[in-house]
């Protein structure tokens, strides 16, 4: 059976070996920030998005993504380009061993794109189904709310050009050098240079991926 889906923001296409599970699929396929653990859905370390939410893809048969959108922690960043999450986990000394942290990572992902500014206690919420036995979570924590603080107030650096439909929300810091395009939106908050440059060029698109630690 040929399963068709959109993984880390690509069209792919894989034959699906019997009763496989989206875990055992991704394995194959080398995605290997996708972990093997309990295999019950227990434990968390097979967490990958599926449209955007957290699912355990132990629980998955790979033939129930045929359509979706499916993200690994590859697809988020990597060790040269990585995530402000990823950063954040290093900074804050978050990693530990590192097993449970890309399903962590993706679960707080999720929490973030939905909830720019979360509490504590949703952040904890988040991640509860994240097992981690080499802290007490106070660290993940941490760098989790760190790397919110960092995605609310990037900073857009010279030569970025943002392109139509583009949404600049509270607290942006546009620089010097920054193109603004038709059609993009700036809302309260958003600072902008005297060097700021409005202009119709199209702009660039960029992509990311690889492989996390």
């Amino acid at each position: 059976m040929k399963v068709r889906f959109r993984l880390n923001g690509e069209n792919v296409q894989f034959q699906v070996r019997g009763a496989e599970s989206l875990q055992d699929l991704l394995r194959r396929k080398e995605y290997f920030g996708t972990k093997r653990g309990c295999e019950n859905g227990d434990c968390g370390v097979c967490t990958v998005l599926l449209d955007g939410k957290p699912v355990y893809s132990c629980l998955m048969m790979a033939g129930q993504v045929e359509g979706h959108d499916v993200t690994t922690i590859e697809g988020i960043g990597d060790c040269k380009d990585p995530h402000p999450l990823q950063r954040s986990f290093v900074e804050h000394g978050a990693a530990q061993c590192g097993f449970c942290i890309p399903g962590m990572i993706l679960s707080a992902k999720a929490l973030l794109d939905a909830e720019p500014d979360p509490s504590r206690e949703r952040i904890a919420e988040a991640i509860d189904g994240n097992l981690c036995r080499c802290t007490g979570y106070v660290k993940q924590i941490d760098a989790i709310e760190s790397a919110a603080r960092d995605i609310r107030d990037a900073k857009l650096t010279h030569g970025t050009k943002l392109t139509h439909g583009t949404k600049l929300t509270h607290g942006t810091k546009l620089t010097h050098g920054t193109k603004l395009t038709r059609g993009t939106k700036l809302t309260h908050g958003t600072k902008l240079t005297p060097d700021t440059k409005p202009t119709r060029s199209k702009g660039i698109r960029r992509a990311t991926g690889g492989r996390a630690r």
